[in-house]
């Protein structure tokens, strides 16, 4: 019998005997990587170098959130185009000996004297500035570090700023997204005060290979592990800033920076097919997260399958829904009311859900409850640690902006943010800027929970970050993936709040595509593994096996690294 005949046969015959896929079968486990696997610590970031950052402090026996800020540190070194001192910082914490979850918002606020009549005053109308001094409001990361080491860590500020400072000081070889990134959203501020002097080295972004050096920020990063967060909030440092905002004609004052404070929350939760999903309160926008999960609980995705077109159809719809709420009702709960009961409530999400038609929906209006978008691009980073004791953080941290507001302090080796631009320039909102009021926030960690599985997870990019992190949840929940298949899977986003275009990966089948298509979804395919999707890390951890399981998406250039095992006990010697 010829070959090409016997293969036929055989296929026929594997038709016959083995039973089709169910519809809403679980999806391939196909990978493109394998879990990091240990009963250690494991540290998960976007760069590989930051990740063996956070791994040597849990070796030298800090705890994970001594790893998550050594890890972050140097992320400000690694890639400064996202984050690093001059941005906000948020996380949840679990502590294993209290088993509760802890919230940290150290996002910092709006300097006392800048109002919407001052900025008037400047002929600033209509939107917050994007660029420049009048997008800048306090660091907070700085003040979130010192909170989060004081409650939780183990070791001195210093040593777990050491890694940091030693790549500043000698350089780190810049990753190839990083080097891509770096060449894209330089241009636009390379002629803001400091900036060329501070990330041009000779007068260009640095090529993928090459090595960075950032001995300001090394001094900058000394001067926080010796005094802590005075060592910024005052002093030197603090006064660089405060001559680079007088320089500029900005509003910050001495007293802006010595008085922030950050808070400590508790974490909002909500439940999904029996998981319980944390993220953090107002001003971030982790509400609209939880708030898309109650919409898409309502439809049976999981029978559906995975990325498939009812699915998907629902998801994007659901996420609409969501962020009109998010825009109408999220800002600064201290500046106003924030209705997050209601906004949580699975009877208004029901509700909420009746509106998704067979039709994509180009225009959806927020709910009538009783009780305005920024222009914040995708330039975040997120990391996830664990220790062996199972202690656990979701962190992250952001300039806002790629490269934030593009102002460099003199001598301080980072840029300020420019979290400010989300603010709203419209009288009455939540979100409307007020003196020493937060902006609606976009970077928000994640965490959820099933009998003795806990994830810490968290996926960059400024406003895809909410739909992202439902996307993630559902492959965990509806589809049973493990952490790295969650991060890889195909996923749709849509960055913007109007209209019925986004962006979707081409791992979801072409004739899903269409079949959206059809229903009047503006779909842009892009290739696999796109940074436009954002970049996640997960860490899982099994309370009772005691084994932790480490995730690291690979539209990044990052890696989950477990601790290294005490191979050789004390005093014992090879033999």
């Amino acid at each position: 019998m010829p070959q090409s005949m016997r293969l036929s046969v055989l296929s026929s015959l594997l038709a016959v005997l083995l039973p089709a896929p169910l519809e809403g079968a679980p999806p391939s486990r196909e990978q493109a990587r394998s879990m990091t696997m240990t009963q250690y610590g494991i540290v998960a970031t976007s760069q590989s170098v930051a990740s063996q950052a956070g791994v040597a402090i849990l070796e030298r026996g800090g705890s994970a959130v001594d790893a998550a800020i050594a890890a972050n540190a140097a992320l400000g070194v690694i890639e400064p185009m996202m984050n690093g001192v001059g941005g906000d910082l948020f996380a949840i914490v679990y502590d294993a000996k209290t088993k509760k979850l802890y919230g940290l918002n150290s996002s910092g606020w709006a300097p006392e004297g800048m109002t919407v009549e001052a900025l008037r005053a400047k002929g600033i109308v209509g939107q917050m500035p994007a660029l420049g001094i009048d997008s800048v409001t306090v660091p907070g990361a700085v003040a979130g570090w010192d909170a989060l080491r004081r409650r939780f860590g183990r070791l001195s500020m210093a040593e777990d700023l050491a890694p940091a400072v030693a790549l500043a000081q000698d350089g780190v070889a810049v990753p190839e997204t990083d080097a891509e990134n770096w060449s894209t959203y330089s241009a636009p501020v390379a002629d803001s005060p400091g900036f060329a002097q501070t990330f041009l080295p000779g007068g260009k972004p640095p090529a993928a290979g090459e090595i960075f050096r950032n001995p300001d920020l090394a001094r900058t990063l000394r001067r926080i592990g010796q005094e802590g967060r005075d060592g910024f909030y005052q002093g030197p440092t603090a006064a660089a800033i405060l001559t680079l905002s007088a320089e500029q004609h900005g509003f910050l004052r001495p007293a802006d920076l010595a008085d922030f404070q950050p808070e400590w929350v508790e974490p909002i939760s909500t439940t999904y097919r029996g998981w319980i999903v944390w993220e953090l309160p107002p001003n971030g926008q982790g509400i609209a997260a939880l708030e898309m999960l109650n919409i898409m609980e309502n439809f049976p995705i999981a029978e559906w399958g995975h990325n498939s077109q009812k699915a998907l159809h629902v998801e994007i719809e659901a996420k609409k829904l969501a962020y009109a709420d998010l825009l109408r009702y999220i800002g600064d709960p201290r500046s106003g009311t924030v209705p997050v009961a209601q906004l949580l409530s699975k009877e208004f999400a029901a509700q909420r859900a009746k509106l998704i038609a067979d039709r994509a929906q180009c225009s959806v209006p927020p709910a009538e409850l009783t009780a305005a978008a920024s222009r914040l691009s995708s330039d975040t980073t997120y990391l996830t640690a664990v220790d062996r004791e199972g202690n656990q953080v979701s962190l992250i941290q952001s300039d806002a902006g790629a490269f934030g507001s593009g102002l460099v302090p003199p001598g301080g080796g980072f840029v300020l943010q420019n979290r400010g631009s989300a603010f709203t320039l419209k009288p009455g909102l939540p979100n409307t800027l007020r003196p020493r009021s937060r902006p609606l926030h976009t970077i928000i960690p994640g965490f959820m929970q099933k009998g003795d599985r806990r994830i810490s997870f968290g996926i960059m990019g400024g406003f895809n970050q909410p739909q992202a992190h439902a996307q993630f949840v559902s492959n965990i929940a509806d589809f049973h993936m493990n952490v790295q298949a969650a991060l890889e899977a195909a996923r749709f986003t849509k960055p913007d709040f109007g209209g019925c275009d986004l962006f979707m990966e081409n791992g979801v089948p072409a004739p899903v595509i269409e079949a959206l298509r059809a229903q009047g979804h503006r779909i842009t395919v892009t290739p696999r593994y796109s940074q436009r999707m954002g970049r996640g890390n997960a860490i899982e951890r099994g309370e009772v096996s005691g084994v932790n399981f480490g995730g690291s998406d690979p539209r990044a250039d990052g890696e989950a690294i477990p601790q290294q095992p005490p191979f050789l006990a004390a005093g014992q010697s090879e033999r």
